[in-house]
Parts: structure tokens; sequence; C-alpha cells
């Protein structure tokens, strides 16, 4: 009785595992055929917009907030040359590191200027910024510039006060004659009305996705519509500009305001339909990609661009929209992972590691996917690169130990087992931590975690007992647990990240909690 019967719990791990396997390779094709699908959207962007947002800092190792940085002139007009397809104007943030060359280069592309005068924190380089912006005015061609931006965001940041910004909104005034505008979230300038006899125009910001409340982006623009409506009712008979509006392509999901590029695509699309209804003058954010963004604002920074970083379009301006056009590369590490996988063994043990080695493969290139999107320096490329080395060991000894348990019904090497499911729960409790208390910019690294939480859950369900024990291993599963659902709240319930990194803090989770004998008793964990 006892031998049918070793048979077919044998028979039946079998099945579970291949199973469970089958079906995540399954979830994760159907993922990589959602990016690869075109996804037919309403409506279409006209070939001619009116204003962009400009910085040219879109290639690697590029960015503002380099002393010296500066931009060449050629550079700047064959960006110009590329934006004048589709704008009649660009506006820009500041004045320095080569950017006082925008207005003569872009009134001979046919293009005007929002001219930025960046104020920080610093009186004294505000005080420089000023200076140049007031002598750029006065030596530009004449109806080069459209207005002056004097500062972006100031009251938000906290950077200045309320009086210094009308001080220097009435200095660059006076000094240039040019109508003058200071550009803040709806929120800042209903605070300080005080600034609108100041200016010629309101200049609001609207970026649903950064809302304290985000939305998704098919009801972004009925978002953008109702807080125009706020700000012209508190501002009757002054004109108001939507002075930077868009929709991130990659990044972190925040509720249900997922960055995509189909999702930037449909926004934009649904964006201007409504203000050519409306009549109402608008900027857009922006021209190109920017990565040193990354640095500031997470992996969403860098990807408010129409076109990427290398001036290319992301997405088609009319008719469908394909998310990720090179998401077909990703079968070579999948085929690759199943051949490895399927290397050695019995015929049960090759088809799981078949199954396995796919899916570890597929999972590898989304990791590299989102590194790709979120690096910026080799502190980044190190953390990405060590999430991709911990899938690449994690993945294979608890290959190795399935194989081992479907052919003898035994754990090989219960102690590394045990080693891989804490050090993937403790590495999941570090970021549980991370994500729940300075969470805004980061992302969920999922690939980097779903074949070994899966791993480690199946042999905890065919072993039939926790794989780890110990007080530090039962408290970090009850950490991740409780954290996992945090996160799951600040997100309103609404955002699908959050609930597949709860699902995978539980599966982490479970291989210490419940009865039965360990698979490594000589080690508490």
């Amino acid at each position: 009785m006892n031998r049918p019967r070793t048979r077919f719990a044998q028979r039946h791990a079998q099945a579970i595992t291949h199973g469970v396997l089958a079906a995540a390779l399954l979830g994760g094709l159907l993922w990589l055929g959602g990016l690869l699908w075109p996804v037919a959207l309403p409506g279409s962007l006209p070939a001619h917009l009116q204003c962009v947002s400009y910085a040219p800092f879109r290639l690697s190792g590029e960015s503002p907030l380099r002393k010296h940085a500066h931009i060449s002139r050629a550079r700047i007009d064959h960006d110009l040359a590329v934006l004048a397809r589709h704008f009649d104007c660009v506006r820009t943030y500041s004045v320095n590191q080569g950017l006082d060359q925008v207005p003569a280069l872009a009134v001979r592309r046919g293009m005007q200027v929002l001219l930025g005068i960046w104020i920080g924190p610093d009186a004294r380089a505000n005080a420089r910024e000023i200076a140049l912006g007031i002598a750029t005015a006065r030596a530009a061609p004449a109806g080069s510039i459209r207005a002056i931006v004097v500062g972006n965001e100031v009251l938000l940041r906290g950077d200045q006060s309320a009086s210094v910004l009308l001080r220097d909104l009435h200095a660059v005034r006076a000094a240039t004659g040019l109508p003058v505008t200071y550009a803040d979230v709806p929120a800042f300038w209903l605070r300080h009305p005080q600034l609108a006899p100041a200016v010629n125009f309101i200049s609001v910001n609207m970026l649903p996705y950064w809302d304290n409340k985000p939305v998704s982006a098919r009801a972004a623009v009925t978002r953008v519509a109702r807080q125009l409506r706020r700000v012209q009712a508190a501002f009757p008979g002054k004109p108001v500009f939507i002075s930077e509006t868009g929709w991130p392509s990659a990044g972190r999901a925040r509720r249900d305001a997922v960055p995509s590029r189909v999702n930037e695509a449909a926004y934009l699309r649904d964006f201007i339909a409504w203000a050519q209804a409306h009549g109402q003058r608008y900027n857009l954010i922006e021209a190109y990609d920017q990565p040193w963004k990354r640095a500031l604002e997470g992996t969403v920074g860098g990807w408010w661009g129409i076109d990427d970083s290398r001036a290319q379009p992301k997405f088609a301006w009319r008719g469908s929209v394909t998310e990720d056009p090179r998401a077909g590369w990703a079968l070579l590490p999948l085929l690759l992972g199943a051949a490895v996988g399927a290397w050695r063994g019995a015929r049960g043990a090759r088809a799981c590691g078949l199954l396995a080695g796919a899916g570890t493969g597929l999972a590898l290139w989304a990791l590299w996917r989102m590194a790709q999107a979120a690096a910026w320096d080799g502190a980044q490329w190190t953390y990405w690169g060590a999430l991709g080395g911990g899938l690449l060991v994690g993945a294979w000894l608890l290959l190795d130990a399935l194989r081992t348990l479907l052919r003898s019904a035994r754990i090989a090497h219960p102690g590394r087992v045990a080693q891989v499911a804490f050090a993937a729960l403790f590495a999941v409790v570090y970021l549980d931590l991370l994500l729940v208390f300075d969470g805004r910019y980061r992302d969920w690294p999922l690939p980097a975690f779903i074949p070994i939480a899966l791993g480690v859950a199946l042999l905890r369900q065919l072993h039939g007992a926790p794989l780890l024990h110990g007080p530090r291993a039962r408290a970090l599963a009850l950490a991740a647990l409780l954290l996992g659902m945090v996160g799951v709240l600040q997100e309103a319930l609404l955002n699908p990240y959050a609930w597949c990194w709860l699902a995978l803090n539980a599966l982490l989770a479970w291989t210490a909690l419940g009865a039965g004998k360990p698979a490594a008793p000589a080690q508490s964990l």
C-alpha cells in the first residue's frame, strides 16, 4: 500500500509544480503580448501644436545640475529644427548653460519662445539669472519672445516667498517691457492671489499624474478641466494659460495613474481635442525625455517627452499605439533559459526545468527593461545588477531543490534553500520599508522576486511545512504581510502593482509561517 501511495504523491507533486510554473509562464507571455499588441486609440494629434517645454539635456550624462554644463549652439539649433515641424513655440526654464541662445535660433525656425528665468533658493544665483534673462530679452530679435516666465513652481518647492516673486516680476517687466507670468500648480495660485496683478496672464501647471489624488490617464482631462474652471473663477477677467501638461511613458504607477506609452498617447490625444474644442492655450511637457531627471524624481521623471532622448517619436500620432515594439527580444532570454533549465534531469525534472528556466529568462529581461528605464548612474546600475544576480543564483538553487524533491520526495540542500528564502524575505521587507515610508519615487522591482517567491512557495507547499523557522524569520514574515497591506492601502486599493507586490510578500512570508517540520531543522533564522 505504501508504494502506490508514494507514486501517487509523486505524480501529484509533479502536476502541482508543472501547473504552477506553466500558469506563471503563461501570465508572463500574456504580459509580453500586451507590450507587443497594438492598442487602438481614438482621435489623433494634429500636425501642428502650440507650445512645448524644451530642455536640451537629453543625452546620457547631460544634466543642468552640473556646475559647468553648457549646450552648444549647434545642438540647440538641431533640436529646434525637429520641434519646428509640429510646434510654433517652445518654453524654456532658464537662460543659463547655453539656453540664452534659444530666442535667436527659434525665430529662424519660425517659432516663438516662452523665456524662462529660473528662481531657486540661492538669492545671488537668482540675481545673476534675472540679469542674464533681462539681457537675453533685450538682445532677442523682435517678436521672438512671447512672454517671460519668472520662476516655475517656486512656491511649491518653498524656495522663495510670494513677496520676493512679486519684486522679481515687477523688475523683469519694467526692464524688458515684455509680458511676464509665473508658473505654478493651481493650489499655489489660489493660496497667493496677490501675484495676479503682477502678471499678464496666469500660468498653471496641470499634471494629473502628480496630483495628491492622481487619476487614470482616461480621467485626467476631466480633472484638468475642473481645475482650470476653479482658477478661472478665482481670477475673473485674467487669461489662464496651461503652462505644463502631459503624461509619463514609464515609471512608478500612482494609484490607477499608470505611466506607459499607450497612456501618454491617449492623454495627449484627449487633451488636445479638449483644448481645441474650448480654445484653450497650452504648453505640453515635454519635447524630449530627460534622463537626468531620474535622479530627482525617480524613473518617471525621465519619461515625459513626446520624443525620446534621441529625438525620435515615442508613439504614433494617429491610429494604434504599441507599448514596446522591441519586446520581441524577450524571446531570446526566454528560450535560452528554457534550454539551460531542461539541460539535465529525468523527464519530469526536465519539464520543470524548462518551465522554470523560461520564466526566469523572461523575468531577467523584464528586470533589464526596468533597469534601462530607471538607472542613471553607476550606483543605480549596481543596484539593478545585484537584483539580477540574486535572481539568477536564487532561481538556480531553487530549481535544483525542486528537481530533487520531484525525484526523491526530499529537498536537496535544505540549508541553502532556507538561505535563499530568508535573503529574499529580508530584501523584500527592506524594500517594503522604503516603499511605505519613502515611496514617492520608488519602483516595485517585481521581476527580481517573482521567480524566487514562486519557487519557495512551491517548495513550501510540496514539503508541507515552513522552510524557515525561528523568531527572526517569523517577525520578517509578519512584517512583510503588514507592510504589503499598508502599501496597498496607501494606493487607495487602486494600484495593480501594489497588489502584485502584496501577493509576492505573502508568498515569501508563507515560507516562515504555519505548522510542520522545518526543511532545515538545524538552521534557525
